[in-house]
């Protein structure tokens, strides 16, 4: 008998492999109709804009039950579509493949695989494009990805920096209602709309509720004292001057710049107002040592001055103003106004005790015994002593953004004990107002607190759009929900902010009570997500958000330290411009607020023009590469500039 012959081994083998994968794709296909069919009540309840989105979700959530690579190996060899990419068109991808598959074996294809009305790949980009727009306003010329950008206070009494913002491409302002007052917030709204007017572009205004957010309590007062020092070198040399600012107590004016220090001066502005470039400010500080301030401007209703010694200022610390061109006689005096109070934050070290109390206390640190070590735990209070009941021995614990960890050693509904594991040898400071994270327990806490309740009356009458923040599951989303339709505001937009593990875990069933509203988005809060899941697990958990939520044909919004260091210092980092370029995955990117945030607005509206001429989602756009074109007519080594 004559061996086979290689070429019909090889037809065999493909054959094979195009019947293995027609198989692998009709019980796929049969599985994703399946599951449709089982969420048919939950599809039924969404806005009619949604409903594609829904079904394309439960398409997609049927194909990510499965491990899918061998027949994406088998798909690919044969030069088809590997299904990856598909989030959101996923039934009319899988129908393109199996039309494909039948082809190749030379049958035709079932009659329920020709193009229907399910979402085709133009079609499902379309419904998310929609769907940006309805939240976020029409996008900017020849940029797809908006620009979000948290006010900072100074914005309330700063209407120049808000229209400054929005003329440097900002699309959506955001105003975080965990800071500030309605007074402040009012104000950052009107100069939100007077921006509008004067820029001649659409701007949206999120509010974000601050939600049950977990924070330490207070430290213990000190005295009210303030202290400046000049920089110095590592010699002890001056190098650069303290730089203060002295603003009258009854007009306190914010510093128009960096300022070390902010001086308030008691009674009348006599003082603030006859200073002039080169007077002097002599006091005698706490200390009883003699010190003065040159003059160095005058702005705004305020004055800059500059120290070149250490000083120890408190309330009713004396000063003098004198002029050399009148005999350094006193030309005004005054008083150094209220301060607030000093605090000093605990200081913990790995096996410290540390006892989470329900009881509002100020902080006590513990006290340590020669060998460093605690004989009694630091104590402080927490925001929501309700959760305390909710912990369990075992369970893990984060301050400060995941600064200091430990894990919970006892716990009832008075306090918790918990045994210092993540922390400086020489001791982690922990202040008041730090956030807490408890990634490990099951905390039965509503996502609307009464604080938000009352701030959603404001909203509704300000903002365009609401963010919820620490969503853990749909009934977080119905109760928001059922608050707007009683205050006749389900107009607004809604965002959810996914930062904690179990809301990320409850992420379908969160999009599809979601989608009962008619213009929504999630935030991906990397601060708190990061926490919550770990680090090393941040950029999984950021991918798989933004595959559901582009099956669900939903918005995203990508937060948190987006160039943070250009934010902050005015020079970015390598690691974060690459984040910034990877942000244009997502249909909003948000900026914090920080003193070079203009700056920071600008650039990142030029690195999103350039990458999507590269990149839409996960597909790579395969334009021209100048380096391609040039590789024909360059030495090695050579690169052409580009056209």
């Amino acid at each position: 008998m004559s061996p086979r012959r290689p070429v019909l081994d090889a037809e065999a083998a493909e054959e094979h492999r195009i019947r293995r994968a027609l198989g692998a794709v009709t019980a796929l296909r049969a599985a994703m109709l399946g599951l449709e069919f089982r969420y048919g009540r939950r599809l039924e309840e969404v806005q009619p804009t949604h409903l594609e989105g829904a079904r394309n979700l439960a398409h997609y959530l049927a194909l990510r039950r499965h491990d899918l690579r061998d027949v994406q190996a088998d798909l690919a060899a044969l030069g088809l579509s590997s299904l990856s990419g598909s989030e959101s068109r996923v039934l009319a991808e899988v129908d393109a493949v199996l039309r494909a598959l039948h082809r190749l074996l030379g049958a035709q294809p079932p009659a329920d695989l020709r193009p229907s009305g399910f979402v085709g790949s133009a079609r499902g980009r379309a419904h998310l494009a929609t769907h940006a727009e309805a939240l976020f306003g029409r996008a900017p010329e020849a940029r797809r990805v908006r620009i979000m950008v948290t006010l900072p206070g100074d914005a309330a009494r700063d209407g120049d920096l808000v229209r400054d913002l929005v003329r440097a491409g900002t699309d959506c302002l955001r105003i975080n209602c965990a800071h500030d007052d309605a007074a402040c917030w009012a104000a950052m709204a009107e100069h939100s709309r007077r921006a509008q007017r004067e820029t001649s572009r659409e701007c949206r205004l999120l509010m974000d509720l601050a939600g049950p957010k977990l924070r330490t309590g207070p430290l213990a007062e000190g005295p009210a004292v303030l202290k400046w020092r000049p920089h110095r070198d590592a010699t002890g040399r001056v190098t650069e001057p303290a730089r203060l600012w002295l603003t009258a107590r009854d007009r306190t004016v914010p510093p128009p710049g960096r300022a070390d220090a902010v001086v308030p001066i008691e009674g009348s502005a006599v003082l603030v107002d006859r200073a002039r470039p080169g007077d002097v400010v002599h006091l005698r500080d706490l200390r009883g040592k003699r010190r003065s301030l040159t003059v160095r401007g005058v702005q705004g209703g305020g004055v800059w001055v500059e120290a070149l010694e250490t000083a120890y200022v408190g309330p009713g610390t004396a000063l003098r103003l004198s002029r050399a061109s009148l005999g350094n006689r006193a030309l005004a005096a005054g008083r150094v106004g209220h301060l607030p109070p000093t605090t000093t934050p605990l200081s913990v070290r790995p096996g410290d005790k540390l006892v989470l109390t329900a009881r509002p206390l100020p902080a006590a640190p513990g006290l340590r015994g020669e060998d460093g070590s605690t004989r009694t735990p630091h104590r402080i209070s927490c925001s929501l002593p309700e959760v305390l009941g909710d912990l369990r021995a075992g369970e893990s614990i984060w301050f400060d953004d995941g600064k200091i960890g430990g894990r919970i050693l006892e716990a009832d509904a008075e306090q918790a004990t918990v045994e210092i594991l993540h922390a400086r040898p020489e001791g982690s400071k922990l202040g008041a107002d730090k956030g807490i994270n408890l990634p490990d327990s099951r905390l039965r806490v509503a996502g609307l607190t009464p604080d938000d309740v009352r701030d959603l009356d404001f909203v509704c009458r300000h903002a365009d759009v609401v963010a919820l923040s620490f969503v853990r599951d749909a009934k977080d989303v119905r109760r928001l929900q059922q608050e707007l339709r009683l205050r006749r505001a389900e107009h607004l937009g809604v965002v959810l902010k996914i930062e904690t593990r179990q809301g990320f875990g409850q992420l379908p069933e969160i999009l599809l009570a979601a989608m009962r509203s008619r213009a929504i988005g999630v935030m991906i809060a990397r601060g708190d997500l990061a926490v919550e899941s770990g680090w090393e697990r941040l950029a999984e958990l950021q991918e798989e958000i933004l595959w559901l939520c582009e099956a669900a044909h939903v918005p995203v919004i990508w937060a948190t330290q987006v160039l943070e260091n250009l934010n902050k210092t005015g020079l970015p980092s390598r690691a974060e411009i690459t984040d910034a370029a990877m942000s244009e995955r997502a249909e909003c990117v948000m900026l914090n607020k920080g003193p070079y945030v203009l700056r920071a607005v600008g650039v990142l509206d030029d690195i999103l023009r350039r990458m999507q001429t590269h990149q839409e989602k996960k597909r790579a756009l395969l334009r021209p590469l100048h380096v391609a074109a040039a590789a024909d007519d360059s030495a090695p080594g050579e690169l052409q500039e580009p056209s």
